[in-house]
C-alpha cells in the first residue's frame, strides 16, 4: 500500500472487490477508488470530461507498468471516447480510443475497485461495430449505476481550481 494513495475516509465496498483488504477493512489504493467512485457517477451523468479528469488525476500517482496504471490509462480513454462520440459525433475517434482503451484494460480484474470491468470491455468491443452501443450507457460500480451527486461536481472542481 502506497502512504500517497491511503485515506481512511473512503467508505468500504458492499461486496468483496479486487483492491478491498478485506482481512484489514482497507482499500489497498483509497484514492483510486474516490477518484473512481466520482469519474464513475459523472460519466453516468454524461459528464465524459469532468470523468476523464478524475481518472486521469488519478492515474499520475502510479507508475507504468501497474495494474491501478492500466486501469485508470483504460478508463481516461473510455470516458475520452465517449465524449468523441457524444459532444463531436466523431466516432473514429471514439473507436481509436476504445481500441486503446482495450489494450489498457485487458488484464485489469473483471471487478476491479467495485467497478464491472468486463461490462465496460463487453460494452467497448460492442461500440467497436455499433457506435449507438455506448448511446445511454451507465457504468457499474458496486452493482448500481448510480448518476452524480453535487460532491462529485466539487470533487472535479477542486482538481480543476485546487483546494
Amino acid at each position: 500500500m502506497d502512504e500517497h494513495t491511503r485515506d481512511p475516509g473512503v467508505a468500504p465496498p458492499l461486496g468483496d472487490p479486487t483492491g478491498w483488504r478485506s482481512d484489514d477493512r482497507v482499500w489497498e489504493h483509497a484514492t483510486l477508488r474516490r477518484a473512481s467512485e466520482h469519474g464513475i457517477r459523472l460519466f453516468n451523468a454524461g459528464e465524459y470530461h469532468e470523468s476523464h479528469d478524475c481518472f486521469e488525476d488519478e492515474w499520475y500517482n502510479y507508475g507504468a507498468g501497474t495494474v491501478e496504471s492500466a486501469f485508470l490509462h483504460g478508463m481516461v480513454q473510455v470516458a475520452a471516447g465517449a465524449y468523441k462520440h457524444v459532444d463531436f459525433e466523431d466516432d473514429a475517434g471514439m473507436e481509436s480510443l476504445f481500441e486503446t482503451a482495450l489494450q489498457y484494460l485487458r488484464g485489469v480484474p473483471a471487478d476491479f475497485y467495485g467497478i464491472d470491468v468486463d461490462d465496460v470491455r463487453v460494452t467497448l468491443e460492442a461500440a467497436l461495430s455499433d457506435p449507438s452501443a455506448i448511446d445511454g450507457w451507465r457504468i457499474a460500480i458496486d452493482g448500481a449505476r448510480p448518476e452524480a451527486y453535487p460532491v462529485d461536481y466539487e470533487y472535479v472542481e477542486e482538481l480543476e481550481n485546487g483546494p
